[in-house]
């Protein structure tokens, strides 16, 4: 697609990371492509690459001072995010998505992401302690839940000599990545649900059945659809996760609530059911809470719950296309295969859960599933993930 990159008006932004080497090839293959670079360095960034090696690649001066006074005279930093129609940080380091988590604008890249219009896109590179910390991984979220968009951070051998999450993407991914988003966008104006999270199925005021569930994949799919233009809603129990941007939120609770936003929403081109929903519930649910000794809790009877997914395919109303997640313990892509065709869905994305697996992690492996075939989408953090799954389902289900 390096058409889609001729004339298009790029804003780099590098921070101080090892992986700001990569950040000349990077500018090297946008500008051969057609599009017009202007990079921008923070501080720290110029122990790593010089101002004059960029300059030279990109055929623009490098910015890197907010303060500039030949360029401020006319408020350059107001002209050049005006300029820009999308803004790539590659590298963005945890200092820098510290920053713009905090909203700072205390320097010209901050600035930059503040007082653009434009679509912001981050490429993390870090240590792979950095990464997993719960701080970075806040910043993350937030950053995400405001609409940024996050490449990576792919797995493998760091600088430093630790092996984990944390190595920036390559340029040619990143490259990918830009084009896909300056392309039109796949999913304008097409109506997605997605369901997420765990359900709670209550047994007295104070207890309840529940499972792992995190709501961290659902909401991924979500950011990712409303990225790609299409207008969202996400059907959510129980998590600790904020609802995103400009995404239309509905909190349920149990299955039988799940179930009723579900069919309320049926109107729509895409039904993702990535929700744990509880299999079984109590049949009967106590007023008061049950006293240990002097209700025997043991004897708690259970029914089914029903089957969201199976209901929402194969409704009068059908959305063009459903797909589901299978979590599994073992056999995974052939119980995965197996709900497949009972539901008769579309596709299913599978996935192995247990001993630290999926449930609650950043990260996920997923395979997807349909009546012709299976596809690994591999090991990634679960943003990534929801991106190739609609890139996925664009190739083999076109809304």
């Amino acid at each position: 697609m390096g058409y889609v990159l001729s004339n298009r008006r790029v804003i780099l932004g590098v921070t101080g990371g090892i992986a700001a080497y990569k950040a000349a090839e990077l500018v090297r293959s946008l500008t051969k492509a057609g599009a017009q670079v202007q990079v921008v360095l923070s501080e720290a960034a110029k122990a790593f690459v010089t101002p004059l090696t960029l300059q030279a690649l990109s055929g623009h001066p490098v910015r890197d001072s907010l303060l500039d006074p030949e360029a401020e005279a006319g408020m350059g930093h107001i002209e050049l995010a005006r300029w820009a129609e999308l803004i790539l940080i590659a590298p963005a380091t945890a200092d820098c998505m510290a920053r713009l988590a905090a909203g700072r604008g205390d320097d010209l890249l901050t600035t930059l992401v503040l007082a653009t219009p434009a679509p912001v896109h981050i490429a993390p590179a870090m240590n792979q302690q950095m990464w997993a910390q719960a701080s970075t991984q806040a910043n993350l979220a937030t950053l995400i839940q405001r609409g940024i968009t996050v490449h990576g951070p792919d797995a493998g051998e760091q600088a430093c000599g630790d092996v984990g999450l944390g190595r920036m993407r390559q340029p040619e991914a990143l490259q990918s990545a830009i084009e896909d988003a300056l392309a039109p966008r796949l999913f304008e104006g097409k109506r997605v649900v997605i369901t997420a999270g765990p359900t709670r199925e209550a047994i007295d005021p104070v207890r309840y059945l529940s499972n792992h569930s995190s709501g961290k994949m659902g909401y991924a799919l979500a950011c990712a659809a409303r990225d790609a233009g299409a207008r969202v809603t996400l059907i959510s129990g129980p998590t600790a996760l904020a609802m995103p941007e400009g995404v239309t939120g509905v909190s349920v609770t149990s299955a039988e609530d799940m179930l009723h936003a579900a069919l309320g929403n049926i109107e729509c081109d895409l039904f993702v059911g990535c929700a744990a929903v509880s299999d079984y519930r109590p049949r009967l649910v106590a007023e008061q809470k049950l006293k240990k000794g002097q209700q025997d809790l043991s004897q708690i009877e259970l029914i089914e719950n029903p089957d969201i997914l199976a209901q929402v395919a194969s409704h009068a109303q059908r959305p063009k296309v459903v797909i589901g997640f299978a979590a599994e313990t073992h056999q995974a892509l052939a119980h995965a295969r197996d709900k497949l065709s009972r539901k008769q869905l579309d596709a299913i994305l599978v996935n192995e859960v247990g001993d630290g697996q999926a449930f609650g992690q950043d990260d996920n492996r997923l395979h997807w599933c349909d009546a012709q075939q299976t596809l690994d989408l591999g090991q990634a953090s679960k943003i990534v993930l929801a991106q190739k799954i609609l890139s996925t389902l664009q190739e083999h289900f076109p809304l």
